[in-house]
């Protein structure tokens, strides 16, 4: 992953226009810091309304930004102009909980039957924790967050249910107070971390071993931290089986014109 070693300072309409014309396809962490960022759910119609109540059952993995009525690819709240189409820098698309492909655009699988969910990344709060001293590792060794399928259960919603995803961040053990302080400030973008400690409380069996993203070093004195993650909904395709559901490909964010400091509560 040596391309996250280059900076791209662009704001949030550049990155967009880049990642539109296929030149930069790369996880967005630590791009366009003070920026929301956020994950894409796409579902037909027929199957938008019970995933719109697994999002309100389900706020800490899935809090909700947006809903894109259908056959419209404009996020007019959280980025109007943009084009959920082409300006996430790469996506998945699930057939019957299959990934059948990651393409880095979409026009082959759109169509106006179509209802997009924009849910809060914990990227966005990301600034923060930096601004208060706490470090972001997988920003320093310039790697995709570590995410893992917990044996943590979702409520269940219609035709959905599965496993929450966290991703973690190894913090100082003397800095794990304010780091629940400064993520308590963004309860659109996941808010506090759901556990902290022993990853095989919550069913992850090796840190060093990801289910998606990519491992970071835990040094001593560190202490995991693992918040909800909007990687989620893709854990729950894979469960649930909709007979399709397009999302950005974990840590390849789309990134709105929202800044952080719209969404804290202090």
């Amino acid at each position: 992953m040596s391309d996250l070693s280059c900076q791209v300072p662009l704001p949030p309409a550049g990155l967009r226009a880049r990642f539109r014309r296929g030149d930069l396809v790369r996880p967005t962490a630590g791009l366009a810091p003070g920026f929301v960022q956020a994950n894409l759910v796409v579902l037909p119609r027929a199957l938008a309304f019970d995933f719109l109540v697994f999002t309100q059952r389900n706020p800490k993995p899935c809090p909700l930004l947006e809903v894109v009525e259908a056959g419209c690819a404009e996020p007019r709240v959280m980025a109007p102009g943009a084009d959920l189409r082409t300006d996430v820098p790469k996506y998945r698309v699930y057939r019957d909980g299959v990934l059948v492909e990651e393409p880095i655009e979409l026009t082959q699988w759109w169509n106006d039957d179509l209802v997009s969910f924009l849910i809060g990344c914990s990227f966005t709060f990301e600034s923060a924790l930096l601004e208060a001293g706490i470090p972001v590792r997988h920003i320093e060794q310039c790697t995709n967050v570590p995410m893992f399928i917990t044996s943590v259960q979702t409520v269940p919603a219609g035709a959905f249910h599965g496993p929450t995803v966290v991703s973690m961040r190894p913090v100082p053990a003397e800095k794990v107070v304010r780091a629940v302080q400064v993520t308590s400030r963004f309860p659109a973008v996941h808010g506090a971390p759901i556990h902290i400690g022993d990853p095989a409380a919550i069913g992850i069996r090796d840190l060093m071993r990801p289910d998606l993203g990519d491992p970071v070093e835990v040094r001593p004195g560190e202490v995991p931290m693992f918040w909800a993650c909007g990687v989620t909904p893709q854990a729950v395709a894979m469960s649930s089986k909709p007979p399709l559901m397009i999302t950005h490909a974990p840590g390849h964010m789309f990134i709105t014109d929202r800044r952080d400091a719209d969404f804290s509560v202090l």
